[in-house]
C-alpha cells in the first residue's frame, strides 16, 4: 500500500471511530403495539445516523414498569399515564402514531368486512352472553348472512396491554354489562370461554388457528395478517370497516394540548370515524441521569416523526397531524 493510500485508510478508521464514540445507544420497551414502527424507525435512524435504538415489545404494563424503574431509556404504552401520576414521577409522555382497534374473527363462510356488528352485541359476546355465531342477536343484524351453529371462543390478552385498555374501556362504553362483568383497564376479568394470548401476535395466532374464534388487535396487525374483520356501527350509526383514513377521522379535531397529551378518541362522532382509536406514546422522565440518552431519545422520535411518517402508513398506522407533531417536538424539550 503506497503512502497516499495509507494516509486514507487511517483518515477512514479514524473517522469510524469518532462516528462510533459518538453514537449513543438507547433503549425502550412497552406497547406491542407500535412495535413493528418502532423498529423500522430504528433500523432507518441507524443507517442514518449510526445510534442504535433496541425495543422490546412486552405490553404497555411492562413498558411503564420498566420506565418507573428506569431499567430503560423510554417506555412505550398504549394506555396513557394520568396526568398526576405523570406530575409525581416527573415524567413527560407525548404520542407518536395512531392507530385503531379491530375485531378480528375466524368463522367459516364469512368474509371480511362481511359480518356486521353493534357495540352492544360485540359486548356481549366478548363477555360471554352469547356463545353461538347463529345467535339471534347477531342474526337481525345480519339478514341474509348464513351463520353457522358454532361455538363462540374469545381470543384476549394475556398480559398487561394498552389493546386491551382501549377496548374494554370502548366496550364499557357500550355496555354497562361489560363494565359489570369484565370491567376496563390493562387486564379484565374475560370470560370462561376464552384463550389468553401473549401480545397482538398472540392473540392473532389464536383466532386464526381456532374455528368460531373472536379476538381484538390492532389494525396493522388485522392487516399484515390478513384477518377476517368485522364492520362495527360508529356513533353516527354507520358500519365501518377499519383503515387508516378512518381512523384519522376519528382524530380530526382532537384536543391533544391536554397534559399527557391524551385526549379520548374512543366512539367519536365523525360520519366515517373508526369507534375504537387510540394513539400510543412514550415516557421518558423530565431530568435524567445520563444526558446523552436523554437527549437520543428526544433526537430519534424527532427524525422518525419527521421522517418516518410514509413507513408509518406502510405499516398500517396513522401519522400525527402536523401540528401536533410540532406539539409532542415543543413537549420533547421538557426531556433533559
Amino acid at each position: 500500500m503506497n503512502r497516499t493510500k495509507l494516509k486514507m485508510a487511517t483518515l477512514a478508521a479514524a473517522m469510524s471511530l469518532s462516528l462510533s464514540a459518538l453514537a449513543t445507544d438507547i433503549t425502550g420497551a412497552g406497547a406491542t403495539f407500535p412495535y413493528a414502527v418502532y423498529t423500522k424507525w430504528a433500523e432507518a435512524y441507524k443507517g442514518a445516523t449510526n445510534n442504535q435504538v433496541n425495543y422490546q415489545g412486552i405490553g404497555s404494563s411492562g413498558g411503564v414498569k420498566q420506565i418507573k424503574a428506569k431499567t430503560v431509556d423510554f417506555g412505550g404504552t398504549d394506555a396513557p399515564v394520568k396526568e398526576a401520576d405523570l406530575d409525581a414521577a416527573g415524567m413527560v409522555q407525548v404520542p407518536t402514531v395512531m392507530g385503531g382497534v379491530t375485531i378480528v374473527i375466524n368463522v367459516p363462510g364469512i368474509d371480511s368486512g362481511k359480518l356486521k356488528l353493534d357495540g352492544a352485541t360485540a359486548a356481549d359476546l366478548f363477555r360471554g352472553a352469547i356463545k353461538k355465531w347463529n345467535d339471534p342477536a347477531i342474526a337481525k343484524l345480519n339478514p341474509g348472512l348464513k351463520l353457522p351453529d358454532l361455538a363462540v371462543t374469545v381470543s384476549h390478552r394475556s398480559d398487561g396491554s394498552g389493546t386491551t385498555y382501549a377496548f374494554s374501556h370502548y366496550m364499557s362504553k357500550q355496555s354497562m354489562a361489560f363494565m359489570r362483568d369484565v370491567g376496563a383497564g390493562n387486564t379484565v376479568n374475560w370470560p370462561v370461554n376464552g384463550v389468553g394470548g401473549k401480545g397482538n401476535p398472540g392473540v392473532a395466532a389464536n383466532v386464526q388457528k381456532i374455528s368460531g374464534a373472536i379476538g381484538y388487535v390492532d389494525i396493522a396487525d388485522a392487516m399484515k395478517n390478513k384477518m377476517t374483520f368485522v364492520a362495527l356501527k360508529n356513533k353516527a350509526g354507520n358500519y365501518i370497516v377499519p383503515n387508516q383514513e378512518a381512523v384519522a377521522d376519528a382524530a380530526a379535531g382532537a384536543n391533544f394540548k391536554v397534559k399527557g397529551m391524551a385526549p379520548d378518541l374512543l366512539d367519536q362522532a365523525h360520519k366515517n370515524a373508526w369507534p375504537i382509536t387510540s394513539a400510543t406514546y412514550i415516557l421518558a422522565y423530565e431530568k435524567g441521569s445520563d444526558a446523552a440518552k436523554q437527549k437520543a431519545v428526544v433526537d430519534f422520535f424527532t427524525w422518525s416523526l419527521n421522517n418516518g411518517q410514509k413507513m408509518a402508513e406502510e405499516l398500517g398506522f396513522v401519522p400525527l397531524p402536523a401540528n401536533v407533531v410540532k406539539m409532542v417536538e415543543a413537549e420533547m424539550k421538557n426531556i433533559k
